[in-house]
């Protein structure tokens, strides 16, 4: 019965969607007050209809209900009740039902917290919302229905993918989708004021919070999902640059860029143009990673389903919904006329070329993601693209990148001199120098590690050097500075925040750069030197876990005969779905990990039974995911200043408004 309910209340929730797709709509054209007014309830109302489905799937899941086809492909009785529960959204239908959770949630939100927004925007922003809604409430009701039933029901499911059976995983997906569909609202804004034709300095202010936490989520989500790549898979490495690691990434560059483009229109009502086609932009790219991780075009560990049908269907809906979005910015774009105008040496032109940076590396992403896909579909011929296209492509962009985002916030608006900005950031650019030559002589002259020192050090220098500029240190008394600084507006600390949590990530992928690993084959008792320790195999032994079987090493770690870790790698066998994992065994002092992988077992020459380690010595890299957890908590200290979250302007009236 239940399972019944949570049908029936999608179902409610399409036709709720459709009410708010098109009664807002029309009573923003009609100048209709009541049908305007009606975009907030039924907003609200499709939120509850959506959560009911969820919470019934999610209790089909909890209570193992196998006569739900859904629950018998992804869990098993034997499941831990935590893998249970995040089972329901670790497969492609379920995951589907979180994803119109989070966009109902999403226009519930702009119909809450929207009352300051004018009505007639505001219905537009519901109203566009609302036909997202539809497409992906049709695509599960069409396509993949969670609450499929079965009979007569199997006695036990056929369990989760082991590899998804992780807390890190578990929690990957809702934060990437809350900043996936957190740019269906920014959509949602941009197809509003085309349909409007106005973008102001309030718009750009509405549209700011949603770019800023949909990015921040990202952030999140991307770098949970690198970190779980890291220790789970077993390969020693954070970014493999899998067609599936670009969908994400393409929209967070294309993120990036709204939210700094979103701060020129609201302050400058300057580019409003690039705007718009960004918020279009961001949008288009989320849905293009939805429709290559779910239509089976690609092989990737992270693909939910590969079902031909399925993939028809998004791309279907990209194509009405990107496709309509840019017929309509064509149409509408160029009577929104800039206002502002500024010189190319000044905050605004930094953030033209950061945007034209970001931008220009999402294209070579694209391209290289997309390219063999294409390929293959005109010629037949298979190729692959992989990290040293990456690595030599989008090297050269992001280092002017790294250099305009230290020096960007220094710059004055409109118009702006150079030498001041350089002489404020001479200390930056020491530090920056110092460890380039320190790292260069540390490394064994490796160029490209080194330079990633400098950059690193270079942004948190340059966060440190705006922050101590707008406190006015060096120019008043410190006391004085520092009241000052203290009384700085939290999105100006967010925005350094996140620069320097960004120079961070940099510091660690340079350590990773300069990573070693090693393979060793030891019997029990036998041990090996590597990256300045003794690593000494106590043995092997079986393992019963609470659905798997495994085989567990146990290696002891001395440095000069003093232990300093104990390390248990293991390779795990689920016999539902007989499929094996491998867990690897990190030790980390923050400064570097120990990283070591169990292989298969041999015979050793002498007869003794031989274990296969692969053992990694990583430097720096949990600064890889200490920064983006820094970046995302500077995009929240912005979010919390009130003047960011709350506080647009009103819009100014036009000549026609106050001549009537």
């Amino acid at each position: 019965m239940i399972p019944e309910l949570g049908h029936f209340a999608l179902i409610l929730a399409l036709l709720l969607a459709l009410a708010q797709s098109a009664l807002p709509l029309i009573g923003a054209e009609r100048g209709d007050a009541r049908l305007m007014a009606a975009g907030a309830p039924l907003a609200t109302a499709g939120l509850i209809a959506v959560a009911i489905a969820f919470a019934a799937l999610m209790w089909a899941y909890a209570a193992n209900d196998t006569t739900v086809i859904n629950v018998v492909q992804n869990s098993h009785s034997a499941k831990p009740m935590l893998y249970k529960i995040t089972g329901t959204w670790g497969n492609h239908e379920g995951s589907m039902v979180l994803w119109v959770l989070v966009l109902a949630g999403c226009s519930a939100a702009v119909a809450g917290f929207g009352r300051e927004l004018p009505s007639a925007l505001q219905a537009r922003v519901l109203a566009v919302l609302g036909m997202v809604s539809v497409g992906f409430l049709a695509f599960i009701l069409l396509t993949s229905n969670p609450f499929e039933r079965v009979w007569p029901p199997p006695p036990d499911g056929q369990g989760l993918n082991p590899l998804l059976q992780d807390i890190g995983l578990a929690m990957h997906p809702p934060l990437l989708y809350i900043g996936y569909v957190g740019y269906a609202v920014t959509f949602a804004f941009a197809v509003a004021a085309l349909i409007e034709g106005r973008v102001d300095a309030a718009w750009g202010r509405w549209v700011r919070p949603w770019s800023l936490a949909a990015w921040a989520f990202l952030t999140l989500g991307i770098a949970l999902g690198s970190w779980w790549a890291y220790y789970e898979l077993g390969w020693g490495g954070y970014w493999f640059w899998d067609p599936v690691e670009n969908a994400s990434l393409l929209p967070w560059l294309a993120g990036a860029a709204l939210l700094h483009s979103a701060i020129v229109v609201e302050k400058r009502e300057a580019l409003k143009i690039w705007t718009v086609l960004l918020a279009l932009l961001a949008f288009a790219l989320s849905l293009l990673g939805t429709f290559l991780v779910r239509s089976g075009v690609l092989n990737s560990v992270h693909a939910f389903a590969s079902d031909p049908a399925r993939g028809v269907f998004i791309l279907g809906l990209l194509l009405v919904y990107v496709a309509g979005a840019f017929a309509l910015f064509a149409w509408r774009a160029p009577a929104m006329a800039p206002q502002g105008v500024f010189a190319p040496l000044s905050r605004e032109g930094g953030i033209v070329l950061n945007n034209l940076l970001l931008c220009s590396i999402a294209a070579v992403v694209f391209v290289g993601t997309l390219y063999p896909l294409f390929l293959d579909l005109l010629t037949g011929q298979m190729i692959s693209v992989g990290p040293p296209f990456y690595n030599a492509a989008t090297a050269p962009l992001a280092l002017p990148l790294v250099i305009a985002m230290a020096a960007g916030p220094l710059l004055a608006w409109k118009r702006a001199a150079l030498w001041p900005v350089l002489q404020r950031l001479w200390a930056a650019a020491l530090a920056a120098f110092a460890a380039f030559l320190a790292a260069l002589a540390l490394s064994g002259w490796q160029v490209l590690p080194a330079l990633g020192f400098a950059c690193g050090l270079w942004l948190i220098a340059g966060a440190a050097t705006d922050i101590a500029d707008r406190a006015g240190l060096g120019r008043t008394r410190l006391a004085n500075a520092w009241n000052r600084a203290r009384n700085l507006p939290r999105a100006a600390w967010g925005a350094a925040i996140a620069h320097a949590g960004m120079g961070v990530t940099i510091l660690g992928v340079a350590g990773m750069g300069l990573a070693t690993e090693k393979l060793v084959a030891l019997p029990a008792g036998g041990s090996a030197q590597f990256a300045g320790y003794e690593w000494r195999l106590e043995g092997v032994r079986d393992f019963q876990g609470p659905n798997f079987t495994a085989r567990k090493a146990t290696i002891t770690v001395l440095d000069q005969g003093r232990v300093v870790h104990v390390m248990e790698p293991s390779k795990r066998f689920f016999p539902i779905g007989r499929t094996n994992t491998t867990e690897a065994a990190i030790r980390t002092n923050l400064l570097r990990d120990l990283y070591a992988v169990l292989g298969e077992e041999r015979d050793g020459p002498s007869g003794q039974r031989e274990a296969v380690l692969r053992l990694h010595y990583n430097p720096l890299a949990p600064w890889i995911w200490i920064g983006a957890g820094i970046m995302a908590l500077g995009g929240g200290l912005s979010l919390a200043d009130r003047r960011v979250r709350i506080g647009a302007p009103a819009r100014r009236r036009g000549a026609a408004e106050q001549a009537a």
